[in-house]
Order: C-alpha cells, then structure tokens, then sequence
C-alpha cells in the first residue's frame, strides 16, 4: 500500500518523539511505501486533491538508555511527483497547529479526495469540527467546570467562584499559552486583554485541578478504542505537564474511569472519522480531545515496550 504524510518540513520533525516518524517507519517496516507532502504543496486539479508528493525512506530510531536514539541522517528523499492524492492508500494529515486559514484551506483540499479510493486519518471534517479545546464541551459528564469567553467579567466571576483556574488559548498545542490564574493577581486585566486581543477572541478557563500536579495523562485512542497512555508530570515550577515545556513523560495505567470517559467519547469520534486521537485526562476529568497531530506514542512505547506504530497502521491497512 502507498502511505502518505502531510507533516511540518521533514528535517524539523524530532524522530525520537514525533509520532508522525513512528507512523512512518511502522508503514515503512511493514512493507508499504512511505510519501511526504506538507500544506503549500496540496492543489485540487479537475475536481480532485493533488499533491507534489516525496518518496522517503527511513532509518528507524532504536532504543539506547531509557531513550530513543537516531543517527544524524535518519531519512532520505526520493524525487517529487505531482501526482493525485486519490493514487495513495491512505493518506495522514499530521501538519501540528495551529488551525489558521491555511489549515482550514488544506482540509477543504483534502475533501476533494474520493474516500471510497483513499482513506484520509483523520477525516478532513471531522477535523473541522473538533476543536481541540471545544470538542471536550460535549462531553459534560466527563470535564471539569468550564467556561469559553472573551468577556473578562465572566472571567472573573468564574475565577472568584472556582479559586484557581487555567485559561487556554482555543488554537494552541503543546501547551503554548496556557496560564494559571487566582482571585487578586494583580496582571489579571492584562493577561484576559492579551489572551482575548482585547476582547475580541474567546478563551477557554478551566477549573485548576490540583491533581495536575501529578500528571496529565495523554490516551491514545484508535477508532475510539483506548490503546496506550502516559503520563506528562510537571517539574521545577513549570504548572504544566506537556513534554514540549519540560515535562516527565512516565508509565501508567488505563483506568476504569480513564476506560469510562473513552467510551463516551467513542461514538462521536467514530461519527466525525476521527480515527486516530489523543485525550488528556487529569484527575479523571477530560481537559482535551487532540485530533491534528496527537503525539505520545515514542513515549509509550519507550515505556511500555509496545509497538502502537504498527498496531495503528495494522489496523487502518485492513480492507473496509
């Protein structure tokens, strides 16, 4: 089968932590062929998705001292074709946020693609309609409070009421913007009038969870199945668990409530085609719902000796 990866530039990739790497030696392992292509280079041609498409061949990462290694020149290119999207197998939208107007216009690409030739991971709509931030709302059993605003009254009514809260910019990754607040900082108008651009942009607020000091827990989640997890613990005075700030990636446990959540997430992932998908969790309440580019299996499988790479490719190189 052909794969191919719509990613960031290859040589920004980090391939002892993207998951977009994992994904690509598992196919490469497995026998298919492996093409990469980013946002600039998607067209649609007579009513169908092309792309200027790159074969690439891989040196996998191998596991030294409690850590990924790879060697200077992990991957090599092979030369570029124009080529229609539908001549692909499978096709992995993997570019990282944030979801600005070239996103969004590359999903709208990415939808002139005939699914019943090539399968698309995760589906370009589902995408459109799964905020990572927002897609959590529906799911009011299973958040903790949360408000989405502009409005730096509300704000601060919810912030008195809750004592200590998280504000979230709706489009970041990696933890970028996120901020913790409580009642009487004395930069609370500054940092609601940047976070909202004065008003103008709605944020998320969330309810601290004190237990966010033990973990923020990123599942994984193929076809709304749980299928790894790890914990994201913070260190020095970083409040934040992401291992793109610091955080300690380390082993864990699936639990019954984790197991719970899941399942009310899994008809809406399946409706939506949100194939491959990554949540937070901490404290047992959900916080996200990562679609985009989902990260955390190398830790995973650093920790767990599991192969998630090739379970996920496994799955999705089935006949429908």
């Amino acid at each position: 089968m052909k794969f191919a990866f719509i990613i960031d530039p290859i040589h920004r990739l980090d391939p002892t932590h993207d998951t977009s790497v994992a994904f690509m030696e598992a196919a490469q392992e497995l026998g298919h062929e492996v093409w990469v292509t980013q946002l600039d280079r998607l067209s649609v041609v007579s009513g169908k998705a092309w792309a200027l498409l790159e074969p690439v061949t891989l040196t996998p990462v191998t596991l030294g001292e409690n850590r990924w290694v790879a060697i200077a020149q992990w991957y090599s290119i092979g030369e570029a074709l124009f080529q229609p999207l539908e001549e692909m197998d499978v096709v992995f939208m993997r570019k990282d946020p944030p979801v600005d107007e070239a996103y969004l216009f590359a999903t709208y690409i990415l939808d002139y693609i005939d699914p019943a030739k090539t399968q698309v991971v995760n589906s370009p709509r589902g995408i459109r309609a799964a905020n990572e931030k927002m897609y959590a709302l529906q799911f009011t059993d299973a958040i903790p409070d949360t408000i989405v605003t502009q409005d730096k009254q509300v704000i601060r009514q919810f912030l008195d009421r809750e004592g200590a809260a998280v504000l979230k910019p709706l489009n970041g990754k990696a933890g970028e913007g996120i901020l913790f607040l409580q009642p009487g900082d004395r930069n609370f108008n500054s940092l609601i009038e940047i976070s909202t651009q004065q008003g103008k942009v709605p944020i998320m607020v969330q309810s601290y969870l004190p237990a966010a000091k033990d973990g923020d827990k990123r599942i994984i989640l193929l076809n709304g199945t749980p299928i790894g997890a790890v914990n994201r613990i913070p260190t020095g005075n970083e409040f934040r668990g992401n291992m793109a700030v610091g955080g300690r990636s380390a082993q864990t446990e699936i639990s019954d409530r984790d197991r719970e959540i899941c399942a009310m997430l899994a008809p809406a992932l399946q409706r939506d085609q949100l194939t491959f998908v990554g949540i937070d969790v901490i404290g047992g309440y959900l916080t996200e719902v990562n679609v985009t580019s989902p990260t955390g299996v190398r830790e995973v499988d650093r920790l767990d000796g599991s192969k998630l790479g090739h379970q996920v490719i496994q799955q999705i190189a089935q006949p429908r």
